[in-house]
């Protein structure tokens, strides 16, 4: 028995590392990574951190987080939600479906804003989501193009 479990795991140490959906297109990472869920969120985050095993996908990791805008007004840090912004904008337009993809990254967007505002106490998640809001409100107003 304890020689199964051995050979287990020198086989999990000395795998190479492959994400787990290997059969996955790109344009299916990439939808699965960009809905606004915490699933979604995880593990668009998860893969973040652990690019080299994405490598293969060529996804854009790039970022200017907020652009114009602050990534931590008055203490609340949208640093990944804009991370994941960007994210979702700069793959759309490389696939040539920023278009039909739009609306979906920005609601994913302000569903990551309300995450970082629904974990910091209740008397600060109003001044938090009006702030969300007045971001999510500036994105949904760019182009589609």
């Amino acid at each position: 028995m304890r020689h199964i479990a051995l050979v287990a795991l020198l086989f999990a140490v000395l795998t190479p590392a492959v994400p787990a959906q290997a059969s996955m297109s790109r344009a299916q990472v990439l939808a699965r990574w960009t809905q606004p869920t915490d699933a979604s969120y995880t593990a668009w985050d998860t893969a973040r951190r652990q690019r080299a095993r994405w490598a293969s996908y060529r996804f854009d990791w790039s970022t200017d987080l907020c652009t114009r805008a602050l990534e931590v007004p008055f203490g609340f840090d949208f640093s990944d939600a804009c991370r994941h912004h960007d994210f979702g904008y700069r793959n759309y337009r490389a696939e040539g479906t920023f278009t039909r993809h739009k609306d979906r990254v920005d609601e994913v967007f302000r569903a990551d804003m309300r995450r970082v505002c629904d974990a910091h106490r209740p008397a600060t998640r109003r001044p938090c989501n009006a702030i969300a809001f007045a971001y999510h409100r500036a994105v949904r107003s760019l182009p589609k193009t």
